[in-house]
């Protein structure tokens, strides 16, 4: 199986422009390829990960990764899939981000000489003079062609910006930057992003003729990493100080059934020939396969001990015995009553386990918490100092679990 057979296989294709090229540079090793990543917070989420293994994959079959941190785009706004604008940034801001961001993608990607390059679009976006860019780059687009386009067609009923509307041609001069000055002929991105992508091969091809050898691909996924079974988005978070390597067990733990393997041919490392065999599992087996997801995953981004750890924590949370790490909120003496004891529904909610008092009392009432095991069903229960400091591992739901200590 070649490597873009491969890709194929996983599910992970959307749309390609010519295809036949795509796939002899791939297999070849050949592709200089970008993908871009709006640096909008301080941390990449769950929702970057197809595109972080993706580069992986490639670079381990000989293609070299351009990763392109959106240092320039960011102070305008991606309106993709958005019904209002995003929030305005300071440069401060997207400058700590971009960092943040290297940081990450250097536990996935191999940099240095003759192996991936990391580039910052605010490089060349920030010193373009507004009206040599209008003559050089604003003649190549038709406004007709720009407003049929998928990624501002929600934004259309509410209105769309001026600024919001430049970001097609700010996206699509970096494959145009990038094609010039460092030989890159190949882009990704999520299947939101295809008439981006497109304004870039077609400004490529207008500036420097047809026989421009520059390729599109989009992955079966969209920005934020939905069509994955599930929206990875923006509660999960690749920094372990945001989300904990045990969240982010728990998150792809917690994977519907329907989606698992999904995720797994699209996200793991495992052979595609183990997986197929997995496409045979049912029942039971389907816990198995999403430990195996949780535990690859978190693996690839906190490292084999965290992961470790993960593993063990989510079995003894599940009545193992095994002593091991579990998520734990801390209480302080203030937080007890006059006789020293603190109820359930304090608990609960002291924890982050329910919003408000009267929605813990509803979960008491309704059989959805237990205490170490133990259903709670009296709302007035509470706890004394004593069991605090040993812990109590307090459990709302099947998802939700904390354990609570002095």
């Amino acid at each position: 199986m070649t490597l873009y057979e491969e890709l194929k296989k996983r599910g992970l294709i959307a749309q390609v422009t010519d295809e036949a090229e795509v796939s002899n540079m791939i297999n070849a090793g050949k592709a200089k390829f970008y993908i871009g990543f709006d640096c909008t917070a301080d941390s990449l989420t769950a929702g970057h990960f197809m595109a972080l293994t993706l580069m992986k994959r490639l670079q381990n079959g000989g293609n070299k990764p351009v990763a392109l941190i959106g240092g320039g785009t960011t102070m305008i706004g991606d309106p993709s899939g958005r019904t209002d604008m995003r929030k305005m940034l300071t440069k401060e801001d997207i400058d700590h981000n971009a960092e943040c961001f290297r940081r990450q993608m250097e536990k996935f990607i191999e940099f240095g000489p003759d192996k991936a390059v990391m580039v910052n679009n605010a490089d060349w976006l920030l010193k373009l003079n507004y009206v040599e860019l209008l003559r050089e780059v604003g003649a190549c687009f038709s406004v007709n062609n720009m407003l049929r386009a998928e990624c501002y067609k929600q934004r259309m009923e509410k209105g769309l910006s001026f600024l919001e509307f430049n970001y097609m041609i700010m996206q699509s001069y970096d494959f145009y930057h990038l094609f010039k000055t460092i030989g890159c002929n190949m882009q990704f991105g999520g299947d939101d992003q295809w008439s981006n992508m497109l304004g870039g091969t077609e400004l490529i091809r207008r500036k420097l003729g047809k026989d421009a050898h520059c390729m599109t691909i989009t992955l079966l996924t969209d920005s934020n990493g939905k069509k994955m079974g599930k929206t990875a988005g923006n509660a999960v978070w690749l920094d372990p100080k945001k989300t904990s390597p045990y969240d982010f067990y728990q998150y792809w733990r917690n994977v519907g059934d329907g989606d698992v393997l999904k995720c797994i041919r699209m996200l793991t490392f495992l052979p595609v020939d183990q997986i197929d065999e997995m496409e045979k599992w049912e029942g039971g087996q389907l816990n198995r396969a999403k430990e195996i997801l949780a535990r690859e995953l978190t693996e690839l981004v906190h490292g084999r001990e965290e992961a470790e750890r993960a593993e063990a924590s989510a079995k003894a949370l599940f009545g193992s015995g095994e002593d091991a790490e579990i998520p734990t909120s801390v209480l302080s003496e203030s937080d007890l009553d006059a006789d020293g004891r603190i109820d359930i529904i304090s608990v609960l909610v002291k924890a982050g386990l329910v919003p408000s008092r009267s929605e813990g009392r509803r979960a008491v009432e309704q059989g959805g918490v237990t205490a170490d095991g133990e259903k709670v069903t009296d709302f007035r229960a509470a706890f004394g100092a004593d069991e605090l400091r040993r812990g109590i591992v307090v459990r709302r739901g099947k998802k939700a679990y904390k354990k609570v200590t002095l």
